[in-house]
């Protein structure tokens, strides 16, 4: 077996089948975020420095809350796909397993916890 080169090792194997996958996620979401950045950035911009009853007044209404909740997941959801395969190439063994297992928790929760912010501005 020592003698087979990586190729003859690869052949018949077939492809994993999840790369194109991840790719065309990965693409949407940067296409996503390539409207929604400059989006939040008009609409979050303004509030800055402003008081709290404000931003909640400002906040309440329906485009900023939607602009701001769809910038929150679309980017969690990216940072979660970027930073998987980040770990696929560079981490091995059981601390790839534990890794994902943090990166994928970190991201639902940075997630969750925007989600929540932006539900007490908006109600």
């Amino acid at each position: 077996m020592s003698y087979l080169t990586d190729r003859k090792r690869a052949t018949g194997m077939g492809s994993a089948k999840s790369g194109t996958e991840h790719h065309w996620s990965m693409t949407v979401s940067s296409a996503a975020l390539l409207v929604l950045i400059p989006l939040f950035i008009f609409t979050f911009g303004p509030m800055l420095g402003e008081p709290h009853d404000v931003v909640t007044a400002y906040f309440a209404r329906p485009f900023p809350a939607i602009i701001a909740t769809l910038t929150i997941l679309v980017t969690f959801k990216h940072f979660a796909g970027g930073v998987q395969a980040l770990i696929e190439d560079y981490v091995h063994g059981s601390a790839q397993k534990f890794a994902m297992i943090a990166m994928t928790c970190l991201s639902w929760a940075a997630a969750a916890t925007g989600l929540y912010a932006m539900v007490r501005l908006a109600l």
